[in-house]
C-alpha cells in the first residue's frame, strides 16, 4: 500500500504563486514515480508533471513548462509542485499519484495510488 497526502492548495489571483506538497509513504516498489495531475469539472485527469523518486528525473507537460517546477525532499518523502504565474485556466483539482516503473508517466491509468486532491482556484 501507498499513501499520498496533498496540501498547499488555495485561492490566488492571476499572476500569483502556490506551492503544492505531496507527502508519500508506503511500499517503495509502487512509488518509483510520483506524478501531479489536475482535473477540470467533467474532464479526465491530465498530467502536469512527474518525478522519478530515485533518479531525480523531472518531466513536465508542455502546458506548464516554464511556469511550474517540480522538486523533492527525499528525507521527507515529499514532492513539491511550485506553480508560478498562475492563470485562471490553472483552476482545477490537483492530485498526486504514485506508480511503479514500466508504465507511461503521463497517463493517469499508469498510476495505482492517488491522493485525495487539493483545490487550486485562480481568479482574474
Amino acid at each position: 500500500q501507498v499513501q499520498l497526502v496533498e496540501s498547499g492548495g488555495g485561492s490566488v489571483q492571476a499572476g500569483g504563486s502556490l506551492r503544492l506538497s505531496c507527502a508519500h509513504s508506503g511500499d517503495t516498489d509502487y512509488r518509483k514515480w510520483v506524478g501531479w495531475f489536475r482535473q477540470y469539472p467533467g474532464k479526465e485527469r491530465e498530467v502536469v508533471g512527474a518525478v522519478d523518486v530515485s533518479e531525480g528525473r523531472l518531466l513536465y507537460a508542455d502546458s506548464v513548462k516554464g511556469r511550474f517546477t517540480l522538486s523533492q525532499d527525499n528525507a521527507k518523502n515529499t514532492v513539491y509542485l511550485q506553480m508560478n504565474d498562475l492563470k485562471p485556466e490553472d483552476t482545477a483539482m490537483y492530485y498526486c499519484a504514485a506508480k511503479e516503473y514500466g508504465s507511461l508517466w503521463y497517463r493517469a491509468s499508469s498510476y495505482r495510488y492517488w491522493g485525495q486532491g487539493t483545490q487550486v482556484t485562480v481568479s482574474s
